[in-house]
């Protein structure tokens, strides 16, 4: 089963991975004409509540739209305005409390 989470820039969570229990829902990205996608590769998620953390921090992120974390994956699609700067994800990304690899 693969879950996965996406949260628009409007509505972040934070904090971090639980350690078990029932876990978040699923969704998809839609995309935006003119936008820029970058997929990152993330170390650490291992659930919903773990996706809904990395989500939150980038989504917070300047020109960023919308997040896509799968934890089966480890992978984490971002859609935004411009190229974003990949110390500020990983910098979202340790907030969260996960170790970003860098760009797939």
């Amino acid at each position: 089963m693969t879950a996965e989470t996406e949260i628009p820039q409007t509505a972040p969570t934070a904090g971090s991975c639980c350690g078990g229990g029932s876990c978040g829902p699923s969704g998809s990205a839609e995309v935006e004409v003119g936008a820029v996608t970058a997929v990152y590769q993330v170390t650490g998620m291992t659930c919903g509540h773990c996706e809904g953390a990395v989500s939150g921090e980038i989504s917070e992120l300047p020109g960023v739209s919308s997040v896509k974390a799968v934890a089966s994956t480890g992978q984490v699609t971002v859609v935004s305005k411009a190229p974003l700067d990949e110390e500020a994800v990983r910098a979202a990304v340790d907030e969260a409390g996960y170790e970003l690899v860098g760009r797939v």
